[in-house]
């Protein structure tokens, strides 16, 4: 990957996850989820064991629409990590896709308001990282600004994205879903974007748009 484009990023369309059967992982995703364009598989380019340093997340707007993501998940053949239930910041529970990756469903309402749908207002990408203010200057100075942040957490302002962008303490994210922050090897994650080619500092690699 080159790391010397240092092209500004102002949105993330899709991310491409590695699977051992990319066809099955992609099938998981319509079926579950509803997702096609926004989230691509391809074959398995290297090992990876453990965690692999990232999540991803579907925020609905009520409770009962994680629920019905969740149980949809699961009949699709997702591992529960987490079952969901309420808390102080909402309603949401966690599950690991057949491919291996985390996703976190979740609303920050704990009253539903509407029946039951399958539908979610935003997916958001959070990377682990190991120096998270390193991590926040690099991305910053790839054109990003800072929605919030706190200690070892970011949220970047990518207001026309299709996938939002986060950073959080390696151990600190794997914590949050409840699962081991160990692991080795790759991501299996490509990060789909207008901003080039690049490696970040903790090995998460990005492509442009029009890459598969």
């Amino acid at each position: 990957m080159n790391t010397t484009d240092n092209t500004t990023i102002t949105s993330i369309d899709a991310v491409t996850l590695e699977a051992p059967d990319p066809e099955a992982a992609a099938a998981f995703y319509r079926t579950a989820f509803g997702l096609d364009s926004q989230v691509r598989t391809r074959a398995a380019q290297s090992e990876t064991g453990g965690f692999r340093g990232f999540t991803l997340s579907l925020v609905t707007a009520q409770p009962a629409n994680v629920q019905a993501l969740f149980d949809a998940a699961v009949a699709a053949g997702a591992t529960v990590v987490k079952p969901t239930e309420k808390s102080l910041w909402g309603f949401g529970g966690v599950v690991q896709a057949p491919d291996g990756a985390i996703w976190n469903l979740a609303s920050s309402t704990k009253k539903d308001s509407a029946p039951a749908t399958r539908e979610f207002e935003s997916i958001v990408l959070l990377l682990g990282a190991d120096d998270v203010s390193a991590s926040k200057k690099f991305y910053t100075a790839r054109g990003l600004s800072v929605a919030k942040g706190f200690g070892s957490y970011v949220d970047f302002a990518l207001p026309s994205s299709r996938i939002g962008l986060g950073l959080y303490k390696r151990r600190a994210l794997a914590k949050s879903v409840d699962v081991d922050p160990a692991g080795t090897g790759s991501h299996r994650l490509l990060i789909h974007s207008d901003g080039g080619s690049f490696t970040d500092p903790d090995g998460f690699e990005w492509a442009p748009s029009s890459a598969g």
